[in-house]
């Protein structure tokens, strides 16, 4: 039983307040009285803020429901939404011309283009695995994954397959640092002679170091697109051996940015599960986190890399991070948290918790009292997701006023990464990046949540399509590029990124090849990756594509309207209903409800926030609380108008679980649904996520999530 101790009129929980008085506060010499008092005095200043912002969401959308009801079963008429949404205030006016003042921003955002990883706080390992990802071996990326177009078959090396990714690799590299003469294929062995790199590159600017003898060098370092490339020479390794040059790995700078997270991709949802999660923050600050596990019947120990260091042309050293510099995502406005409770006795909002918290601990690394620097400039980079429109982007900007003077920062210390995953941020992304203007660091199209938004903002309206026909509607289309257009009116290039979201097949490699180049060629400098080995490949693009030209291209397009931002994917023939056939609608069914499930019994059962989940196809996918919103709410808009039946969705429901428990089979703690449903806690919450989600505040899946783990925690104990 977690218990809660008097601090400065707040009641903290017993685990949280061992991690800030014992581990946090002492290595910072602050009293924590003072800092006890300095928090009571944020969340009562802003608690009722956040709650009124809250209740302006819950009437907004209740304006809209009405609009809609008012005018069923009529065409929708963009037109006419867009004068009711502004009449209402949902959409507000431009602000006047203007560019973002941010200052002291590290290279790694500001002017260097490249993959960014996304890892859950709560495990200690893939977070390590995460920060160290900043390099990454393109010879293993090719050989263990299907980017070559088929997967590696097992039973020990294969040459043959070895020597189609050298050739791969090679070919890249005549692309990305072309030799004076000839191919990388070619080379015979590398040499550096009077400060030049033998044989010559075309561009001799590109060579920026070597390790090792200059007559025989055992790595060199090349740079291209802002990028970096480390040529590894081994003539006793059995891939160099067989070299001419003795090449063994082609070491690319991948995952130039990480973001540490607090929100999407984990389960917590009680005071010890904060404390861990601030915790694992803490090892990363302090640079002392690791972590140990067995890998193939051996203890291994993993711990954050070191900087990496080679010598200049000119015999001067050349240090670059061995690390992705580190963001940290706080949770959202919406969610409150029982490890702190204020003075009325209600439970604190999670998100005012997370931003003194988490900026408290990264004083680790602004003071420099870690073992590894990740902020270069004394910067703080938080990621704010979720918020609703320049109001609440302004309430987050004085939030973080606050946190600043509660711990002696500068102005504008603490960096803000504002996610543009709900449609009255898309709808109104410049005046959202106006009210941050002196912090923004980052904005990123979160398409998942913002599909799920986008269902349930309309959901009065009428039907939507199905799922998979949302992915081509006109409004992704006209929001993925106002994101960009926007972002580069407001002056982001050179300052800020411009991201773009998650591609969730982690085993389809080669797709993601063919894909994911898009991205850059929008005229966005970073994007997410799944893994470190995704990281490394989709770091090709970037190398393939200059962004930094791409988006003085793009600047000087005309943004696109608001006409097709605003058109919802409804179904087209709402007057006579609609005409799907029977089987199409039980397909569509199975599909949400698998994926539902899939997700939902691990949170609920396991607190596993974030997984590769196999969907209703056994393709293993990349799942978090974003692609749940969007499932619940399609089921959830289907059955309100009449599209299916409670009977077809319990039916689906049922279906799927079975299927579930199948593709879980091989795991020990998993429960299985099926037998009983009505006994499994997480098949009652899968089904409460559909049947209550035209109730849930904006769509979202936290507030049943939370229920449902906090009983299922409880029963676990018990």
């Amino acid at each position: 039983m977690t218990t809660h101790e008097d601090r400065a009129g707040l009641k903290v929980a017993g685990e949280l307040i061992t991690l800030i008085e014992q581990d946090v506060l002492p290595g910072l010499g602050l009293d924590a009285a003072t800092f006890w008092a300095g928090a009571a005095t944020i969340f009562e200043r802003f608690a009722p803020e956040n709650r009124a912002l809250l209740e302006r969401r819950d009437a907004l959308q209740a304006q809209i429901d009405d609009w809609h009801l008012a005018r069923r079963g009529q065409p929708y008429d963009v037109g006419a939404s867009e004068g009711f949404l502004r009449e209402i205030g949902y959409l507000v006016d431009e602000p006047a011309a203007f560019s973002i003042g941010t200052e002291g921003v590290n290279a790694e955002i500001a002017q260097m283009a490249g993959p960014q990883l996304v890892v859950p706080v709560l495990n200690a390992r893939f977070l390590l695995n995460a920060a160290n990802a900043r390099w990454g071996s393109l010879y293993d990326a090719l050989y263990g994954t299907d980017a070559l177009g088929d997967l590696p078959a097992g039973g020990g090396y294969d040459a043959a397959r070895g020597a189609r990714v050298v050739a791969r690799a090679k070919a890249f590299l005549d692309e990305a640092a072309p030799l004076a003469e000839g191919s990388h294929a070619d080379v015979g062995g590398w040499s550096v002679v009077d400060g030049a790199l033998s044989p010559a590159l075309k561009d001799a600017g590109q060579f920026v170091g070597f390790t090792g003898e200059a007559g025989a060098p055992a790595s060199i370092l090349l740079a291209h697109n802002g990028l970096h490339i480390e040529l590894v020479m081994d003539r006793s390794h059995p891939v160099g051996r067989g070299d001419a040059a003795g090449l063994a790995d082609v070491v690319l700078e991948s995952a130039l940015t990480t973001i540490v997270d607090l929100e999407d991709s984990v389960a917590a949802v009680d005071a010890a599960d904060k404390a861990e999660a601030y915790r694992n923050w803490l090892g990363l600050m302090r640079g002392d986190l690791s972590a140990t596990f067995k890998k193939g019947g051996e203890t291994l120990t993993r711990a954050l890399e070191p900087d990496r260091q080679w010598t200049a042309a000119d015999g001067s050293s050349v240090i670059l991070k061995g690390r992705s510099l580190l963001f940290v995502r706080n949770v959202g406005h919406l969610m409150t948290t029982p490890a702190i409770r204020l003075a009325d006795g209600s439970d604190a909002p999670e998100g005012i918790m997370d931003a003194i918290m988490t900026s408290l601990i990264a004083l680790y690394d602004i003071k420099g009292l870690g073992g590894f620097g990740n902020s270069a400039t004394g910067s703080v980079y938080i990621v704010k997701p979720k918020m609703h429109g320049p109001d609440e982007a302004a309430f987050t900007d004085r939030l973080f006023d606050a946190v600043e003077d509660l711990l002696a920062l500068p102005r504008h210390a603490i960096k803000v990464g504002v996610m543009d995953e709900e449609r009255r941020t898309s709808a109104n992304l410049a005046a959202c990046i106006h009210a941050v203007k002196d912090r923004i660091v980052f904005i990123n199209t979160g398409f998942l949540d913002r599909t799920g938004d986008e269902i349930h903002t309309a959901m009065q309206a009428g039907p939507v399509v199905r799922k998979a026909d949302i992915k081509s509607s006109a409004w992704i289309t006209a929001y993925e590029a106002r994101n960009v257009a926007i972002g580069l009116k407001c002056g982001l290039s050179g300052k800020a990124q411009i991201g773009k979201g998650m591609w969730a097949a982690p085993d389809r490699m080669a797709d993601m090849l063919e894909q994911k180049i898009a991205h850059p060629r929008t005229g966005a400098n970073t994007a997410w990756t799944p893994s470190p080995t995704a990281a490394t490949l989709h770091v090709l693009h970037y190398h393939a594509v200059d962004v930094f030209a791409v988006q003085k291209e793009v600047a000087v397009e005309p943004t696109p309207g608001l006409e097709a931002l605003l058109t919802p994917p409804l179904a087209p023939d709402l007057a006579n209903g609609v005409n799907w056939s029977e089987d199409e609608v039980a397909a569509e069914l199975d599909n949400n409800a698998q994926g539902i499930l899939g997700y939902v019994v691990r949170w609920i059962d396991q607190g596993v926030g974030c997984s590769k989940v196999p969907d209703i196809h056994d393709i293993g996918l990349m799942e978090d609380r974003a692609t749940l919103r969007i499932s619940s709410q399609h089921i959830a808009n289907w059955l309100l108008h009449g599209v299916c039946t409670a009977d077809q969705v319990d039916a689906a429901f049922l279906r799927m679980a079975a299927k579930v428990d199948g593709q879980n089979a091989g795991d020990p703690l998993y429960r299985p649904m099926a037998a009983n449903p009505e006994a499994s806690l997480a098949y009652q919450a899968a089904r409460a996520l559909v049947f209550e989600g035209v109730e849930q505040p904006n769509g979202y899946t936290e507030p049943l999530l939370h229920a449902w783990r906090l009983r299922a925690k409880a029963a676990q104990s018990a």
